[in-house]
């Protein structure tokens, strides 16, 4: 089926949900005006719809593949990715300076999202090179910048983020891969790494490695790790691409979906790396990429949470069995009815998290305010595990509608559970980003989360008046999420971990009611959204009760269990 990329459903998110107003009300993003906004996502849209879309079940069905030590791509990406780059949409929100368009990242975040809808496996690729461009804007020298950035930025070179070793995983400062000093203001890096994104293809010049490595000083753990710059074929004195640098795609991972997007081993055996940022500082200037990463992620499981919907919905509307209580087709069923309420209720959730987080975002780069970076930072770790498990259970949702016909791959079904379950392991896992909301988030005794509970409860207050029957369970569950807050911060660590995921998710079912609202209220009631809302906060939102109990339960029943309990 044909994909539809929801620019409309953007347009109204930015300007009746999200406060991207208060977005263009800053002379850093004046220029973002309502006209340009509209243009910008019915040109992103029409690309997804019309260049990129028909590319994704070739990636699926021909996989990337490692020839001769050469990565080939699937068939299309090259020009699809030709599109992306000559479009410019690599470069929406870097800086003018290199190239960029210096557009809002709430910008970038949804057309992100139309790209990933239409073919994940090759968005995929300018997500890395974007979160690359960030973190040079951010920790490079000038003239690392100088020499990058307008290559990135402008689609000639790719950039990657090698973070992962065989033998630490998520626990990034058990790295081995080692950097020696040249003595020339280049370093020799050597070491392995795995599950590399994008590592190589066949349609960029050049290829740009970001590779965390240990310097002969550096101390154990994360605080001893460097980042550089490692490219695929080392610039010459012009700028250019020239002689191979000294590290190779060993082998690509053989996956259960995103075959297009080549995950491959890295080898790197004395490669000529330069410095980014200070020694001993790669974590905080990865973290600017990875950060970046984690809303981009989440905004990869909104975007497949979307195609799978738009496709078993027009499954239902076709598929004629059994006598449905309404019409001629499944989608009279109730079930069939109730799986794609609640699945086009959910996606609007995940996507305006993601949107709002992108807003707050775009607020703190333009302002510069504290309550801004807080907001920006408490969103984050939901909006990347709440939209990557939006993007799971509307697949696998999706298939059910299908029937047996959703389990025969051919319908095209079962690729986007596929494709989209390694989204809430990536980036960090979703429980890292639930452990990271009640710790990390939580160091300011909760008062970011407060801050964000008085929002809806505000709001929520204001529309009782007309809507009671919304507004009221939306400040009653606000209510909920405040009491919880408060035991949270209280407790010990490891008591506030075990219940992280369930308040991740009572949080983000809290937001879906409030967002929800702000619609229903900007559309009416008696309309489409507003009866969507409905959906959401009498079926949806009261599962924030039981979460609420989940997250407050403590670990004392986790650690009474035994191994041995766990094996019987």
């Amino acid at each position: 089926m044909p994909y539809r990329a929801p620019a409309a459903d953007y347009q109204f998110l930015l300007d009746h949900v999200v406060g991207f107003d208060k977005v263009a009300a800053t002379e850093r993003f004046a220029e973002a005006t309502p006209d340009m906004v509209s243009a910008i996502l019915d040109e992103a849209a029409k690309m997804s719809n019309e260049v990129l879309a028909p590319l994704n079940r070739n990636g699926d069905l021909h996989p990337a593949k490692l020839e001769n030590g050469v990565v080939r791509t699937s068939p299309g990406f090259a020009d699809g990715y030709k599109a992306i780059a000559e479009g410019g949409w690599i470069g929406m929100a870097a800086s003018p300076e290199y190239g960029g368009m210096g557009l809002p990242f709430s910008i970038q975040n949804a057309v992100n999202e139309m790209m990933g809808g239409s073919c994940l496996a090759l968005q995929l690729n300018p997500l890395m090179s974007q979160g690359q461009i960030e973190a040079l804007e951010h920790h490079a020298s000038d003239a690392i910048k100088d020499l990058y950035l307008p290559k990135l930025i402008s689609g000639e070179w790719c950039g990657t983020m090698n973070l992962t070793e065989p033998q630490a995983g998520s626990d990034v400062g058990a790295l081995k891969s080692k950097a020696e000093d040249n003595g020339d203001g280049t370093y020799a890096i050597s070491g392995q790494k795995i599950y590399i994104s994008w590592a190589d293809n066949d349609f960029s010049e050049n290829v740009c490695h970001l590779v965390l490595a240990r310097l002969p000083d550096g101390v154990p753990g994360t605080k001893g790790i460097s980042l550089f710059m490692v490219p695929k074929l080392i610039p010459d004195e012009n700028g250019k691409p020239g002689v191979a640098n000294s590290l190779k795609v060993v082998s690509l991972e053989h996956k259960m979906g995103l075959h297009g997007s080549p995950t491959a081993v890295m080898q790197y055996d004395g490669a000529t790396g330069w410095l980014v940022g200070k020694p001993h500082g790669g974590m905080a200037a990865m973290f600017t990429m990875m950060n970046n990463a984690r809303v981009g992620v989440g905004g990869q499981g909104v975007a497949v949470a979307e195609a799978a919907y738009q496709h078993a919905l027009t499954y239902a509307q076709e598929r004629k069995q059994g006598k449905a209580a309404e019409g001629e087709t499944i989608l009279g069923h109730a079930d069939v009815r109730r799986m794609l309420a609640q699945m086009k209720a959910d996606v609007f959730v995940a996507r305006a998290i993601a949107a709002a987080c992108a807003a707050a975002i775009d607020m703190q780069t333009a302002t510069g305010a504290p309550e801004w970076t807080a907001r920006a930072a408490l969103l984050t770790p939901i909006a990347k595990a709440f939209g990557t498990d939006t993007g799971i259970e509307v697949a696998q949702q999706g298939i059910q509608v299908h029937g047996g016909m959703g389990f025969i791959e051919e319908t095209g079904a079962a690729q986007y559970l596929r494709d989209v379950r390694v989204t809430a392991i990536y980036e960090g896992t979703n429980g890292i980003q639930a452990m990271d909301l009640v710790a990390r988030k939580m160091m300011d005794g909760g008062e970011a989360a407060y801050a964000l509970i008085d929002e809806i409860e505000a709001y929520a207050e204001s529309c009782k008046a007309t809507m009671p029957e919304l507004a009221g369970p939306v400040f009653t569950a606000a209510e909920t999420l405040r009491e919880t807050t408060e035991w949270l911060v209280e407790q010990e660590m490891n008591d506030r971990f075990a219940g992280a995921v369930s308040y991740l998710r009572m949080f983000a079912r809290v937001l879906g009611g409030y967002y929800h609202l702000c619609a229903a209220n900007a559309a009416g009631l008696d309309s489409a959204r507003g009866r969507l809302a409905t959906i959401f906060i009498q079926r949806l939102l009261p599962e924030h009760g039981s979460l609420a109990d989940q997250a407050r339960q403590g670990a004392d029943d986790l650690y009474a269990l035994s191994e041995e309990d766990l094996v019987a």
